[in-house]
């Protein structure tokens, strides 16, 4: 995406997976690159 990661990127994430939204992900490695691994 261009930019460095930050801090609220990750965050977004976590916040994401402990919510009620994300109850049916299930043993997964979530990565928050920005798709650098891509």
């Amino acid at each position: 995406l261009a930019r460095v990661g930050a801090p609220e990127d990750v965050a977004n994430a976590v916040l994401f997976l402990a919510s009620p939204m994300s109850n049916w992900i299930t043993g997964t490695a979530l990565v928050v690159d920005g798709g650098g691994l891509a």
